[in-house]
């Protein structure tokens, strides 16, 4: 049998990577740091998907799974070095920490004699992850081994847009492997990126030229995801579906997403109807009550989400190239800036902004500068924000701005 390596067995690594790899014959090896994860993926060898619409839940079980620790480097590498196809799934910050035992099963595989091509996809938000990775493993190859990468192993780049809820205990139903996810299924991937033959996996969809697929990702699902959370949480909403149902804020969202779909557009040169059917999928799937999903998951991570070419800061300067101005968008960097400073990084780290001033925040974290078009209007939205008792006039204030102002 075909094995795949996994590494993460969270979210998007049990709910939709680890699923595609099993659907297509391999036998998937999960690398995690969660030892109760990776036991019971030994003892159970398989592990169950509710399928979530707004009609209910349908269940499918993901076969022939096995665990590994993440700390155990000699396992890890052992499986790399075994491996037909990996995949990554851990999130942006923890990509430093898995280069170094990634490095040792491409030894250990070169060791053993394995030349032939090897592909690791890439399942994380972040612009160029390719080229970020790639430079992470090398740092821990000699000159000789950098050869080999550079001819046999190929980085791939794929597009993440399946919907993986953070589980309840309510939702795993006794079963710590239970996982949810909403029905698309799709994993756009760079065609570019393999080296040697493509793998015939389950929904994945080579495409090329890739920069469109990534962007639209970042600058639309996850920047209308985010803006979602962070008007929101200020409207005090627990969940996505609840903000999304808000007439105002559906309407921001939809607005600040239509900008971005033009922008790409224009970047692009893709047909603007077919981005925004796609913004249209977008917004109908947020309002998946089935999903769960709150809102401050969805918010989390601020640092980052804020910062210059991720989802928000990066999609008002693509709307800016192209003549666009992104009022809304600017209205979700606003609102992010309140957002709720006791949120709990994943890995552990306080994610606080409030303790420094908007200004600041601005400059150092989004990397936007004094007196420019988004520093001023920024400012102009926070400052109605923390002033209005109620999210509605600033909306429509934004949205007063967005006809009345030219970029």
């Amino acid at each position: 049998m075909k094995k795949a390596v996994m590494y993460g067995a969270g979210n998007i690594g049990r709910g939709f990577i680890g699923q595609l790899f099993s659907q297509s014959g391999y036998e998937v090896t999960f690398i995690d740091v969660n030892r109760n994860i990776v036991n019971q993926l030994n003892c159970d060898g398989e592990y169950p998907v509710g399928v979530l619409s707004g009609t209910g839940c349908r269940e499918t079980v993901v076969t022939n799974v096995r665990g590994i620790d993440g700390a155990d480097i000699d396992r890890v590498a052992g499986a790399i070095a075994e491996a037909d196809i990996m995949a990554t799934a851990v999130g942006v910050n923890v990509l430093p920490k898995i280069a170094k035992p990634i490095a040792e099963g491409l030894k250990r595989r070169w060791q053993s004699g394995r030349m032939d091509c090897f592909n690791i996809i890439i399942c994380e938000n972040l612009l160029n992850a390719d080229h970020y990775l790639s430079e992470l493993i090398k740092k821990e190859l000699d000159m000789v081994q950098t050869g080999y990468f550079n001819e046999l192993i190929g980085l791939v780049e794929a597009s993440v847009g399946r919907m993986v809820p953070v589980i309840t205990p309510e939702m795993q139903k006794g079963n710590i492997l239970r996982i949810c996810a909403e029905e698309y299924c799709e994993l756009p991937v760079d065609k570019s990126g393999f080296k040697g033959e493509i793998p015939q996996i389950e929904n994945l969809r080579p495409a090329s030229p890739f920069a469109y697929f990534i962007q639209r990702k970042l600058f639309i699902h996850n920047m209308g995801h985010a803006l979602t959370a962070y008007l929101g949480e200020i409207k005090g909403y627990q969940y996505i579906w609840e903000a999304i149902e808000d007439p105002f804020i559906k309407l921001a969202v939809l607005k600040a997403m239509q900008d971005s779909a033009i922008a790409l557009s224009r970047e692009h040169g893709v047909k603007l109807e077919i981005i925004l059917d796609h913004v249209d999928d977008l917004i109908y799937r947020f309002g998946n009550r089935q999903l769960g999903d709150t809102i401050k998951r969805v918010g989390n991570d601020v640092k980052r989400k804020l910062s210059p070419n991720d989802r928000l800061v990066g999609a008002a300067n693509l709307c800016l190239a192209h003549g666009i101005n992104p009022v809304n968008i600017c209205l979700g960097i606003a609102a992010a800036m309140k957002f709720d400073p006791t949120v709990i990084h994943p890995d552990g780290v306080n994610d606080i902004i409030n303790g420094e001033s908007p200004e600041t925040i601005l400059e150092n974290i989004c990397g936007i500068s004094r007196n420019s078009v988004l520093y001023n209007l920024i400012l102009e939205l926070y400052g109605m924000l923390c002033n209005s008792s109620c999210i509605y006039p600033v909306i429509e204030k934004a949205a007063e701005l967005k006809r009345k102002r030219a970029v």
